[in-house]
């Protein structure tokens, strides 16, 4: 099954910021194809600072939560401005299999899933 998880939850609350990557990680293990598409006040859990910071009730720190279910991709330069303004430098994706992306991506990963998790 091909899953896409998708999320807003940022550092305000961590045990629902977290959700999406274990959730993602288990979909993952469980022999799933994921895609975690992360906005809004999720964007800055890239950030590793922000990423170490963050730590649910019950669970280790975002930081030290292994992907599983991340893809690899190069950065898209025309949104390096969009993703500076909360504070993810393209730095901040370097031995990440992550990437920024934009409306037209998550139109295509919606067409692409099989399942959509809103998180």
């Amino acid at each position: 099954m091909k899953v896409l998880i998708k999320s807003a939850w940022g550092s305000a609350d961590p045990t629902q910021a977290t959700f999406p990557f274990h959730h993602a990680n288990a979909f993952a293990e469980a022999g799933h194809q994921v895609q975690v598409f992360l906005l809004g006040e999720a964007v800055p859990l890239m950030r590793p600072a922000v990423a170490s910071a963050v730590v649910p009730v019950g669970w280790a720190p975002l930081a030290e939560s292994p992907r599983e279910a991340d893809r690899a991709s190069r950065p898209d330069p025309r949104l390096r401005r969009l993703l500076e303004g909360r504070g993810v430098l393209t730095d901040d994706l370097e031995g990440k299999n992550a990437s920024f992306s934009d409306p037209a991506k998550f139109v295509a990963l919606v067409e692409w899933a099989d399942k959509i998790l809103t998180e």
